[in-house]
């Protein structure tokens, strides 16, 4: 919107017959308009500046005067800008107070969306009558040159070598010129300015000190502004590499979403910046803190590629909501993270088994085969395959009170093929919500060298004689054999969790159920009765790996060590006809000495009971004879029938009830006073009596027992 300059005031008027004519004084506008129409800037330059000392000499400034110099700057600015001479053109426009929003919109590159047709700035008449008629600084640029040069360049004045030259330096003038402007305003005019050309203002040099590279400039000004219109500075900061610019507007704007596709890019090697040297460590820091649950999932995904530690770390950490929407949550996951990473996805697919305790069967199952199959994996490697067969080979010549696993576990050298075995057996024998018979399927064909494997397998199956048949026969692992019985797990439980200390996986040991006393001998008999079976005798295809003699030693100390558990009799019927003797007789020795210790406990036992009950008897004799005692007389059969029951058992009542029942008095010989029936100082020592017990009468004074 133009608006109409000041005019000067005449203080001499000539009246003629057909006029009126005024003396008017040459004013500093009028003065200025003939300097800039003959071209003598200098003067007119010279001009505003005596004016502008003479206001400032002056203690109260007139607002008519200050708007006259205000225009004769911007009069000067303007002509100054139309041959290019930026420099002084945007010293007398700031001089001129000009709306930086006219001057940025000369800028077509910077001002962007910030300015429409409908924007209203205030500019003198005069002066809008005089601003160059051009839509960009270019094209101010381009006149310029046109006429100065043209014709003399070849072939045109825009194509040329030297004027493309030159109008490259013009245009890097032209914007240091607003550069200087808007820093000027800001510092001078900013406070007191409204807030939408403050947008306008910050947002434009933003742009140009990302176009000018001026980095430290640009940061200062993104910490201390919070008029900046985002949308506009996105495509500059990209165009020109302003990575950690972009972040830092993101970061003070929280839009985390788009912060981590800046930081996902330069992860990537797509975009570089110096000033942000671990963009991945940013990534992680800022999900971590957030715990946004949606952006977690979305880039934890993603970040499975780049660092699987810490990003399954991220993933595992969120909070879970109702257990069905988690489960469908774990499982969308599951399937997210193997597309991205497989390896990530066996990581995962283990935290949510062993660590979320999660009871699908499907999972169990999946991890199960996942580590069958990297056992057979490792088998294939030759030097695998002829390691393990040597260390099978060992124990099976050599048995000792070690199980096989732990044997493994201590003398084969660490490696990825170790570890997975370890990882294999612990989960196989711990779970029971797998199919074993998938399991089952892909191990039988290498039963000899996974062996212990194999019987887990059979075991969870319910194939009990397998099992044993397998770690007895075959393995020769009685220990093993021995813990199957007692705890229904071939790795005994002190074994499991020692190596899986040592080799780091505790996760993977669970707790040990309580074994059942029946289900114990049961199993204890059965493989007693495997032992004791001649060669292949039986029925399941295994044969002894080194005879009978081999047999019955470990017969000979399952007995010893578990010969609570054995009944003789049962035993006897099941050793052949041709064992020696000193195979059992440690058996036969304990069995007999455990027979006799009870029977002479049981003695004991009597005897305490019975002076228990002589030292109660004395006790109750001497109560029993300071109450005395009470003869009720039967009534006549002539008398008539009480009006109302009898009560029986008033004597059990408290001594002040009101009970009065009829009770005949009966003296007794040597007593001297009787109350109610009991008298307080009877003698009754001379009244046998006869005290039983329940505990002596299980037991026949002729033998000690019954």
């Amino acid at each position: 919107m133009a608006r109409r300059s000041t005019f000067p005031h005449s203080n001499v008027l000539i009246l003629s017959l057909n006029s009126i004519n005024s003396l008017l004084p040459a004013t500093t506008i009028s003065q200025a308009e003939s300097f800039l129409e003959g071209h003598r800037i200098d003067d007119v330059i010279e001009l505003a500046d005596q004016h502008r000392k003479k206001l400032q000499s002056k203690l109260i400034v007139d607002q008519d005067e200050a708007e006259e110099l205000q225009y004769v700057y911007q009069r000067i600015g303007f002509q100054l800008l139309s041959e290019t001479r930026f420099e002084d053109a945007g010293y007398n426009l700031f001089e001129g107070n000009l709306d930086p929003r006219l001057l940025i919109s000369y800028y077509p590159n910077l001002r962007g969306e910030l300015l429409s047709a409908d924007d209203d700035v205030e500019l003198f008449s005069g002066v809008a009558e005089h601003i160059p008629p051009y839509d960009s600084i270019d094209d101010i640029i381009v006149a310029n040159i046109v006429r100065n040069y043209s014709p003399h360049l070849a072939p045109n004045t825009r194509s040329a070598p030297p004027t493309a030259e030159l109008r490259r330096i013009l245009g890097d003038a032209a914007r240091d010129m607003l550069d200087v402007f808007l820093r000027k305003w800001r510092r001078v005019h900013g406070e007191g300015a409204d807030r939408s050309v403050h947008v306008i203002v910050d947002t434009v040099l933003a742009k140009l000190f990302a176009q000018a590279e001026k980095t430290t400039d640009l940061y200062a000004l993104l910490e201390e502004s919070a008029d900046l219109v985002v949308e506009e500075l996105e495509p500059v900061f990209k165009a020109t590499g302003q990575y950690n610019a972009l972040c830092r507007i993101y970061q003070k704007r929280g839009d985390d979403a788009k912060l981590l596709e800046v930081w996902s890019k330069l992860v990537e090697g797509e975009w570089t910046d110096t000033d942000i040297p671990d963009p991945l460590t940013d990534m992680f820091t800022l999900l971590t803190e957030r715990r946004n649950r949606q952006l977690t999932q979305q880039w934890g995904v993603w970040l499975t590629k780049k660092d699987t530690e810490r990003a399954l770390k991220l993933l595992t950490s969120q909070g879970s909501g109702k257990r069905a929407q988690r489960t469908e949550a774990d499982a969308e996951m599951l399937e997210q993270i193997r597309a991205a990473n497989p390896e990530a996805g066996v990581q995962f697919l283990e935290h949510l088994v062993l660590q979320k305790k999660s009871t699908d069967p499907t999972l169990h199952t999946e991890l199960a085969i996942i580590y069958v199959d990297q056992l057979l994996t490792y088998l294939q490697e030759e030097s695998v395959s002829k390691l393990w067969r040597a260390k099978a080979a060992s124990y099976t010549s050599n048995p000792t009170a070690q199980s096989y696993l732990s044997y493994f576990a201590s003398t084969t050298p660490d490696s990825p093929a170790k570890r997975a075995r370890m990882q294999a057996a612990l989960f196989l024998q711990t779970s029971s919500l797998y199919d074993a018979s998938a399991v089952r399927a892909r191990i039988v064909p290498h039963e000899r060298i996974l062996a212990p494997e194999l019987a887990i397998v059979e075991g969870k199956l319910g194939n009990d004689k397998a099992a044993l048949a397998l770690l007895a026969h075959t393995l020769r692992d009685h220990a093993s054999a021995e813990a199957y019985c007692t705890t229904r797990s071939v790795l005994p439980p002190r074994a499991a969790a020692s190596f899986a200390e040592t080799l780091k996986l505790a996760n993977w040991v669970l707790p040990v159920p309580a074994a059942d006393a029946d289900e114990t001998r049961r199993l204890l008999r059965m493989l007693l009765g495997i032992y004791m079976a001649d060669g292949d005798g039986n029925g399941d295809g295994a044969r002894p790996a080194k005879g009978a003699a081999g047999h019955a030693s470990a017969a000979s100390n399952l007995l010893s060590s578990q010969a609570g558990n054995f009944d003789v009799v049962d035993v006897l019927e099941l050793v052949p006809p041709d064992w020696p003797l000193p195979t059992l007789s440690a058996f036969l020795e304990r069995s007999l000495r455990r027979t006799l210790h009870a029977r002479h406990e049981a003695l004991i036992v009597k005897g305490v009971s019975m002076g228990q009950n002589l030292a109660i008897s004395d006790e109750t004799h001497a109560i029993l004879r300071d109450y005395g005692a009470v003869v009720e007389e039967a009534l006549s059969p002539h008398s008539s029938a009480p009006s109302s029951p009898i009560d029986e058992k008033v004597g059990l009542h408290d001594a002040d009830a009101d009970v009065n029942p009829p009770v005949a008095e009966f003296p007794i010989p040597g007593h001297r006073k009787v109350t109610n029936g009991i008298d307080a100082g009877a003698d009754v020592g001379n009244v046998p009596m006869s005290y039983g017990s329940s505990v002596t009468d299980a037991y026949d004074d002729s033998d000690g027992m019954r």
